[in-house]
């Protein structure tokens, strides 16, 4: 049975959208069968994956309705083992329209349930807030992966995401997780860097993933492409902190099994 985890951190600009499209196509490459939900209306992983997001017509707006079964809304990706459920500008007013509905919080859990059995990993890129949209990738998460960027505000927030996860496992997911802390953006020149890099370990200690993404220009460059980072520069440095990454990550699970 496979694992569906969710990216998720309230800050914007820590690298939730680049962790997940270069982990699913880093988790790919290792033959892992993986779907990316991209639960963001700012589409960045559905454009990041090379879908042109103005042509997405079923994507997770209609998911998270019910009009269209999870099935009707995957779509085949460039990276091999990939598959996506594309997002759209629509989506933001998804919101609006659960706020009424019984069991809102569970509507994606419901709708993919089913799909469990057929993937190894389900990522689910969150939006940068702690709304309706990232309540419902939480609620239907095994565990979540919390990007950390090695800058100064870094800490500031987490606290505001670690009692959002308390409150889901209490109310709506007793089984969340927390898979990882992941620091990214991380400078070696910068004192400041390694200061959070040791803060964090501190605090968390084995919450926190050996792995560290660090500054990379090529790493920014590949969304711009349409690519992972493994698809537009497959021996940089991004590229080796993501497979790392995978790597990490699986090895963990199995251990854990």
């Amino acid at each position: 049975m496979g694992k569906i985890i969710a990216i998720a951190n309230q800050k914007g600009g820590v690298g939730k959208t680049t962790t997940t499209v270069n982990l699913a196509a880093s988790l790919g490459v290792l033959e892992k069968k993986v779907l990316l939900i991209d639960a963001d209306p700012q589409a960045n992983a559905t454009s990041g994956m090379g879908i042109d997001v103005d042509n997405v017509e079923l994507g997770t707006y209609q998911l998270l309705e019910h009009t269209k079964s999870a099935l009707e809304t995957i779509v085949k990706t460039d990276s091999p083992n990939v598959y996506l459920i594309p997002a759209h500008i629509d989506l933001v007013a998804i919101e609006i329209e659960l706020v009424d509905k019984d069991q809102r919080e569970y509507m994606m859990k419901q709708a993919i349930v089913e799909l469990k059995n057929t993937y190894d990993y389900i990522l689910i890129d969150c939006a940068p807030s702690l709304g309706l949209l990232t309540l419902n990738a939480l609620t239907a998460a095994d565990s979540v992966i919390i990007p950390i960027q090695c800058e100064y505000f870094a800490l500031e927030g987490l606290g505001k995401l670690l009692n959002t996860i308390k409150s889901v496992q209490k109310i709506h997911n007793p089984d969340l997780d927390i898979e990882g802390m992941l620091l990214t953006m991380f400078d070696s020149r910068l004192r400041l860097s390694n200061q959070v890099v040791e803060e964090v370990r501190k605090h968390f200690a084995d919450m926190v993933f050996n792995t560290i993404i660090q500054r990379n220009v090529r790493l920014s460059e590949a969304p711009s492409y349409g690519e992972s980072i493994i698809k537009y520069d497959a021996s940089s440095k991004g590229a080796e902190n993501y497979l790392n990454l995978a790597n990490e990550m699986v090895k963990r699970n199995k251990e854990k099994v």
